[in-house]
């Protein structure tokens, strides 16, 4: 078909308005009608149930309906405490639930007051038997080794009314709490709230033993990862023993480091990094760079990284029995 050019372009655009049908109610966040029957299947309220005893009596609710409260407001959106009202006047919300009503905003404030650092362990231990339930249904060969990371990060806080707030070195009011994950998943396995003058490692090894007994029946080997701060020279060992492996970052020391110096140049290899992706059709070109040419035209001294060098020693820290 021959087409005469048109005065104007085909794709005009109009005003559009867009209207819900009445009969059609949904919530605005998806899957909340599966979430509660995903729960109920993997046994998780009755475990709750069962761990938590934190209330006199069921009047009119369980642990197990004031903890998915909270769970339930986050994956709808919420960020506080207070936005549980938000869920409580959304009658699609509570027909996903299939419950005439939630508990209000400062009864789930109660119930959280009342955990003790021993509850907050069984809470945690509920969750991880879900968990598992959740891997040990997954295709097989899917999980074949487990990978945990283990970091310290800070949580900052304006608030000045927080308990157990510190300085940390950075100048940051707030917390330090170790981070424990699962690579594989992106889950993550622990997380420990702690001043924020607390060292990263500090009180790390019984959490980083605590991941591992969990991922490792259902994703053996287990490979932890994680910066100097994580080498615990004093526990290796125990861990060699088990059939861990470690990617740990290391302090140089005087004795490392003349272990390192007295290697010949041909035990050096350059370390060949994988790029970061592939390119599927042809190669860009590079922008100008401005920066260099300041740099040149200063007589600025540059610095620039020309390659990594790898090798391997044999080290063995004074607490560990082997090298």
């Amino acid at each position: 078909m021959n087409w005469e050019a048109p005065p104007r372009p085909r794709f005009k655009g109009r005003n559009l308005r867009y209207e819900m049908a009445g009969r059609v109610p949904a919530p605005p966040c998806g899957g909340i009608g599966a979430r509660p029957l995903m729960v109920q299947r993997l046994g998780l309220v009755e475990d709750l149930n069962r761990s938590l005893k934190l209330l006199k009596g069921p009047l009119p609710y369980h642990e197990s309906d004031h903890a998915l409260k909270i769970a339930y407001n986050i994956l709808a959106g919420g960020v506080r405490l207070e936005d549980i009202e938000q869920r409580r006047q959304d009658e699609n919300f509570l027909t996903g639930l299939d419950a005439q009503r939630i508990p209000a905003p400062r009864t789930a404030g109660d119930f959280a007051r009342r955990f003790s650092a021993a509850d907050i362990l069984r809470l945690q231990d509920c969750f991880n038997r879900s968990r598992q339930a959740v891997w040990k249904v997954q295709p097989e060969g899917g999980l074949r080794e487990a990978f945990i990371e283990v970091d310290g990060t800070i949580a900052g806080t304006y608030g000045e009314c927080k308990e157990g707030i510190g300085l940390s070195d950075k100048g940051i009011w707030g917390y330090a709490p170790p981070i424990v994950r699962w690579a594989n998943t992106r889950e993550g396995l622990a997380l420990v709230n702690r001043p924020g003058q607390s060292a990263s490692h500090r009180g790390s090894v019984a959490w980083i033993d605590r991941a591992v007994e969990l991922v490792a029946p259902v994703a053996p080997p287990v490979t932890i990862r994680g910066d100097t701060a994580f080498t615990h020279p004093a526990h290796p060992d125990r861990g060699d023993a088990a059939g861990q492996r470690f990617i740990l970052g290391l302090d140089a020391p005087v004795k490392v480091v003349g272990l390192a110096a007295a290697l010949p140049a041909s035990a050096w290899k350059r370390l060949a990094r994988l790029p970061r992706y592939e390119i599927l059709t042809a190669p860009r070109q590079k922008a100008f760079r401005y920066k260099e040419q300041i740099v040149v035209a200063k007589e600025f001294k540059p610095q620039v990284g020309v390659g990594e060098d790898i090798a391997a020693i044999e080290y063995q820290p004074r607490k560990c029995s082997r090298p």
